[in-house]
């Protein structure tokens, strides 16, 4: 009997590493968690369904201290501002919970913001409970969802952090609201992991 557990051991090792117990979401998903409320660095409280607009919403997971975050934060702003522009509604979520005390915690999400100009939603993802909810794995990491909450888009902004050429998420957002097919509708992120407690 010994034998055979030990023969097994190794299998159940691999298994317990390679199992995720918080895949992403499958296109065609409601929004998780939708009127869970987050703290915005306004000091409102709000949540995904009060960040919708009449087309829809994007879900963006990003920080303040990931490099790769750093590369994409003027195409932040900018699909965000397109995002917007389109009737679409914007919220970005800081899930980086165990580095609250290495540049990002609330107020340094205020202060980021600030530089950066953000004039939409950026929210504490307190104990990276909705990254969670979502199997969001990677600062930058987009969700966008129609209007009626499904989601149509996930992946990444564009093809490459440094030199891009296709901007997959700025024509989902255009598909989306054209009621075009998104094509792709699933990209691979490209980021940071998300620093979990």
């Amino acid at each position: 009997m010994k034998k055979i557990f030990y023969s097994l051991l190794p299998f159940a090792v691999v298994a317990l590493f390679t199992i995720n117990p918080a895949d992403p979401l499958p296109i065609g998903s409601a929004i998780p968690k939708a009127t869970d409320k987050m703290k915005d660095i306004s000091g409102a409280e709000v949540s995904f369904k009060d960040a919708m607009k009449k087309n829809g919403l994007l879900v963006m997971f990003s920080c303040n201290t990931c490099p790769v975050v750093e590369k994409y934060e003027d195409r932040t702003v900018a699909v965000a501002k397109e995002a917007l522009g389109q009737g679409v509604g914007v919220i970005l979520l800081n899930p980086n919970e165990a580095y609250r005390g290495k540049g990002d915690s609330y107020e340094d999400m205020q202060a980021y913001a600030k530089k950066l100009g953000y004039n939409f939603y950026y929210t504490v993802d307190k104990n990276s409970e909705m990254a969670d909810a979502f199997g969001a794995t990677r600062t930058p990491e987009c969700f966008l969802f129609d209007k009626d909450g499904k989601l149509v888009y996930h992946g990444a902004i564009d093809d490459n952090p440094n030199s891009p050429e296709v901007p997959f998420l700025s024509h989902a957002i255009t598909n989306l609201v054209k009621g075009s097919k998104i094509d792709p509708a699933k990209t691979r992120s490209v980021g940071c992991t998300i620093k979990r407690s």
